[in-house]
């Protein structure tokens, strides 16, 4: 009788080291030898879990063993855990193998054809499969405890670290530590800094600092970035120095619950401010709070303007072969002129004028002053709720402020020894400190930001140097200000009318060095022009 062999073992590190493969092949060939049957093929699966079917060699058996007619008649396994740890799986798969006319045959574990033996092979796998969650549970436990001691579990390093080997106390061997790369730290702060900040005056998003890193030539480990990649840089916490293990349940394919999480302590790469920033700016474009086409469409007014007829967006359209070019209601455009009466707008007419508007009479002088000056009242008002903020803040502060002074005096005393344990408790309570003080340093600049101490000169300076770039518009830069500051521009009869951020526009001076804008702040959200609304083009 012709049979295949089926040899397996759960781990890489296994069949690199392990002897078990060529053990289980030898006791194969030796009982196949003993009972007269010859080997027609052999299926070697150097790496890979018996929990479920996600093997290549064993997939690749399957399929061969269920052809018509099929290379063999048995499949030959050292015990039936090498073949499914899952009762459940291996029972349709054997059922499939014996539709094929092939069977299952055990060299340690060996079964009869009959009922008897049927229901021995189902204790052998339920037995087989408690064993390999026991296996799991206790390996799981290990790895949680390793990762609590700041141990790295993983095979490879996250991008902007590299593995170190390091002694243990206590342990065979050695294990790995998570430290620094600089070279990949240095990208990874370029990445951050590009969407906090810009480049030369321009927002960039994904698909931008994506470009700007592959033509220069900046890889990821040797291969060119992509939006996802950098999407996952920018949302890792882990580069503020959070690294947390048993976080994802590969084999359901979800997040596990949060107090399943241990967190292991790393050497962080940015600050927290600077990815507090960065996270804000993304939930700031995110689809839910901003139409996608008013964050990347290169139409100056798409997602901002809506039709004071019915109330929906407007948008671009064109005449003549595209000489002409309109914004026009959505309603006209999908069911025609019956459901709304709005007129279409020339866009470059009404670009023009909304930039001159904005430049004009939003950013003049004496209205910024204004702007500032109700700022500062509204700062003052809110200066109550900030100091019941800041209070359990200032008083956690101080708690660890004191438990880090015992800490280190019990040393001092040699009360304690100075262990790693000891280290790892000093590391969190000044990593904690560190995040409060950046929290309380928020607060406090929220309620005092600095809108008296701007002299009029620099508002005025502000006020020439943004008019400028408006209306030059130059590398996008009206876009990327009307997405702060203009919430909404309606058509209504013969005006347009512009509703915004007043703290939008209190950022944006205050944070404006020499009263010269080459960046464009972050996002806070309204100003509304009131009675000097715009005329709308033509009139």
């Amino acid at each position: 009788m012709a049979v295949a062999l089926y040899a397996r073992v759960s781990t890489s590190k296994q069949a690199e080291k392990d002897l078990s493969i060529p053990d289980q092949l030898r006791q194969m060939r030796s009982w196949c030898t003993a009972h007269g049957y010859s080997v027609g093929l052999e299926y070697i699966e150097p790496g890979a879990s018996a929990t479920d079917d996600r093997r290549p060699a064993f997939q690749q058996m399957i399929a061969e063993a269920t052809r018509s007619p099929p290379p063999f008649e048995a499949i030959i396994v050292h015990s039936l855990s090498r073949f499914f740890r899952d009762s459940l799986e291996f029972g349709l798969y054997e059922r499939q193998l014996n539709k094929a006319g092939v069977k299952i045959i055990s060299i340690t574990q060996q079964t009869g054809d009959d009922p008897a033996g049927e229901m021995a092979r189902r204790i052998f796998s339920l037995f087989d499969e408690y064993q390999s969650k026991e296996n799991g549970k206790h390996t799981l436990r290990a790895m949680k405890e390793n990762a609590r001691q700041g141990f790295f579990n993983g095979a490879k390093p996250p991008f902007g670290y590299r593995a170190v080997e390091v002694e243990a106390k206590g342990n065979k061997g050695k294990k790995r530590r998570l430290e620094v790369d600089l070279s990949e730290a240095a990208t990874v702060k370029v990445i951050f800094d590009l969407y906090a900040h810009g480049y030369r005056g321009q927002s960039l998003g994904l698909k931008a600092i994506t470009e700007y890193l592959n033509e220069r030539g900046m890889t990821l480990r040797g291969t060119k970035w992509t939006r996802s990649r950098v999407h996952e840089v920018l949302c890792n916490r882990l580069y503020v120095g959070e690294l947390y293990f048993n976080k994802w349940d590969a084999k359901h394919g979800r997040t596990k619950p949060q107090s399943e999480w241990v967190l292991v302590n790393v050497e962080p790469i940015v600050d927290v401010a600077i990815f507090d920033q960065v996270s804000a700016r993304r939930s700031s474009r995110s689809p839910d709070k901003i139409p996608p086409s008013r964050v990347s469409s290169p139409t100056l007014l798409t997602g901002l303007l809506k039709c004071g007829c019915c109330g929906v967006g407007m948008t671009l359209a064109t005449g003549k072969g595209g000489r002409y070019r309109y914004y026009k209601c959505n309603t006209r455009l999908s069911r025609g002129n019956k459901d709304c009466s709005s007129d279409s707008l020339p866009m470059e007419k009404l670009d023009k004028l909304v930039l001159q508007a904005l430049a004009d009479k939003v950013f003049a002088p004496s209205r910024v002053k204004t702007i500032l000056k109700e700022m500062q009242q509204r700062l003052k008002r809110s200066h109550t709720s900030q100091g019941d903020r800041l209070r359990p803040l200032n008083k956690e502060l101080n708690s660890l402020q004191i438990a880090s002074d015992r800490l280190y005096e019990a040393v001092e005393k040699g009360l304690l020894p100075m262990d790693s344990t000891l280290q790892d408790r000093a590391h969190k309570i000044q990593v904690r400190r560190q995040a409060l003080l950046v929290e309380i340093a928020q607060l406090k600049h929220q309620g005092t930001m600095p809108l008296s101490t701007l002299r009029p000169n620099q508002i005025i300076l502000f006020s020439n140097a943004l008019k400028d770039r408006l209306l030059n518009n130059k590398a996008g830069f009206a876009k990327d200000y009307l997405k702060l500051l203009v919430d909404e521009i309606r058509i209504e009869g013969k005006e347009v009318r512009m509703r915004g951020s007043y703290a939008a526009l209190a950022q944006a001076v205050t944070q404006t060095k020499m009263g010269i804008p080459e960046k464009v702040p972050s996002f806070v959200p309204k100003w509304l022009p009131g009675t000097d609304s715009n005329r709308r083009p033509g009139d």
